[in-house]
């Protein structure tokens, strides 16, 4: 079975060294990059099912040449396999459409049709949502892969990798108090929850975990990101350039507001846990903004 993980790098704001252009683009290569968090918890679905069912696990993003570092990080969070980058100047500035467009094409590239496609809910960097389920679609309309069904806002899941069949459970759109059961054949595709949760209760697979994570790390520590990261550019997509990056973009931004900086130095009052009134003194500071009572 192969499942591909979809993630990305976004801008560490807590660097304040966010760097955008004249015409309010945000440079990526000029910006410090970390993993999207919502990515995370689809890593952690992947390995759970790597680890519980079996197969073969590779990561993908799309993005410049520094977010092989990214993918490096995801190895040793997802045990991944191998590594890919789809990585060009004419699919930079790419809204999300474009770059559904972009990674679909990617995932065409594969010998062996992915089983199964792991994505997180949202990037921290645009909010929308729109990647995953865009991708999906952009994989219904791409003629080299199977159409597939698609599963959001999945917190658990169970994969029969023999009966080829998918279970998951997911929150309700508009209603997170409520969970559904859904079932699906493979392949799949599936955005997984912040909630989600990995669970291994058997011996064997918490000793298989141990085994694939001592493994994994010690791969992406010894990880060459020049010849164990293979990189497809535009060319080797094939992809016309007016339907990718900021060309095949849709999307018109407004205008970008950049986060300030916060200051170096705050003041901050001392507290002693062992001092009630004082403790007391910050309940109610607390409560106040809490709009408690």
């Amino acid at each position: 079975m192969h499942m591909v993980t979809l993630t990305k790098g976004v801008p560490d704001f807590r660097e304040g060294k966010v760097s955008f252009d004249e015409d309010g683009h945000l440079e990526r290569g000029k910006t410090p990059t970390v993993m999207n968090p919502n990515d995370k918890t689809a890593l952690q679905a992947a390995l759970q099912t790597k680890v519980r069912a079996g197969g073969r696990v590779s990561l993908m993003s799309m993005g410049p040449p520094g977010y092989k570092e990214v993918l490096q990080e995801g190895m040793g969070d997802v045990y991944a396999d191998d590594l890919y980058l789809l990585s060009d100047r004419e699919m930079g500035a790419a809204d999300t459409w474009a770059t559904a467009m972009t990674i679909a094409t990617g995932l065409a590239m594969f010998d062996d049709e992915p089983d199964l496609i792991f994505a997180g809910f949202k990037t921290a960097d645009g909010e929308t949502g729109h990647t995953g389920p865009q991708t999906n679609w952009c994989i219904d309309i791409n003629d080299e892969l199977t159409d597939r069904p698609i599963i959001t806002h999945v917190i658990s899941l169970e994969v029969d990798s023999e009966q080829r069949r998918v279970r998951a459970k997911r929150l309700v759109e508009g209603d997170v108090s409520e969970i559904e059961t859904v079932e699906a054949d493979l392949p799949a595709f599936i955005v997984t929850d912040p909630e989600f949760e990995p669970t291994y209760r058997r011996a064997e697979h918490r000793l298989r975990y141990k085994d694939q994570r001592d493994d994994a790390e010690e791969r992406a520590a010894d990880l060459d990101l020049d010849d164990d990261v293979t990189v497809w550019n535009q060319k080797d997509l094939n992809l016309d350039p007016d339907f990718i990056g900021l060309d095949g973009s849709p999307t018109i931004v407004a205008g970008v507001d950049p986060i300030p900086k916060g200051p170096d130095e705050r003041e901050a009052t001392m507290v002693d846990p062992d001092d009630e009134a004082a403790m007391e003194d910050v309940f109610q500071t607390m409560n106040a903004h809490a709009g408690g009572d």
